[in-house]
């Protein structure tokens, strides 16, 4: 029993060192997954030697990223320059919604816990940190602030990723490939052919001169049209050429994929 204090001190060292590291199996859903692993469904950690751009991101009390969203291109190599305008510690964690309300209710939980992930980049107040990632998939993520109760404060934003596909023949999809910007990459078939005239991006709004819209029983014409994400508008200028899909959303006309051609 002369050994009996080690071992109770070895066991309280063990116990302690589980709840602090974001990563650590006290934390993972399944053996062996980390949250980098959860993230990769956005891309993975960028070569800061390789990186496309720079953009600055904001941070403040009021719990509000500035700005809230950002459209990158696929395979794009971001820099994340993050300047904490506040009097409290905030951070950028990249995530799905799903993933970030379940981390979120953990830093409630053990508000002690600290990220150690390359999917995020925490600053003390006054300060500037950074965050690199590769964003090579395409589609809508997310990013938040997970100190406890930024989240839920609304401290949150988007990253829109337009991918690259090439231009399908007879219908059917070619392999993506460098150079053609698309929001969605859907059956060239089932989309209308069309010309940017205008982009607003005030009031949301795009026009189109177009072709047919066999789905909406509609002939040629140039109309003004919603957009389903904002962030669309930034993947597309007037004079661009298009395919696009429009749909009747809540007794509007709505842009919900388009595709830009060189």
């Amino acid at each position: 029993m002369k050994n009996l204090p080690q071992l109770i001190a070895m066991s309280c060292i063990a116990l302690g060192s589980v709840a602090f590291a974001h990563g650590d199996d006290h934390y993972r859903k399944k053996p062996g997954a980390t949250h980098e692993d959860h993230a990769s469904a956005l891309g993975q950690p960028g070569d800061p030697n390789k990186v496309s751009r720079t953009v600055e991101i904001t941070m403040t009390d009021a719990m509000r990223y500035s700005p809230p969203s950002v459209a990158v291109k696929r395979n794009e190599t971001i820099r994340f320059v993050l300047k904490n305008e506040g009097k409290l510690k905030h951070e950028m964690v990249l995530g799905t919604i799903r993933e970030l309300k379940e981390h979120a209710a953990l830093m409630l939980k053990f508000p002690e816990m600290e990220h150690a992930d390359p999917n995020q980049a925490s600053v003390e107040p006054g300060k500037t940190g950074e965050l690199v990632w590769q964003f090579t998939k395409a589609g809508s993520f997310d990013f938040a602030c997970l100190q406890p109760g930024h989240y839920e404060a609304g401290m949150k934003g988007q990253v829109m990723v337009v991918g690259v596909v090439a231009p399908a023949a007879q219908g059917v999809p070619a392999p993506a490939k460098q150079g053609d910007m698309v929001v969605a990459q859907a059956s060239a078939a089932d989309m209308t052919d069309g010309e940017i005239r205008k982009v607003d991006k005030d009031t949301k709004k795009i026009t189109i001169k177009h072709g047919e819209i066999k789905n909406l029983d509609m002939p040629g014409m140039t109309m003004l049209f919603q957009v389903k994400d904002p962030l669309m508008l930034d993947a597309v200028k007037p004079g661009d050429k298009v395919k696009f899909t429009a749909e009747r959303v809540g007794g509007a006309l709505v842009v919900t994929e388009i595709q830009v051609a060189k």
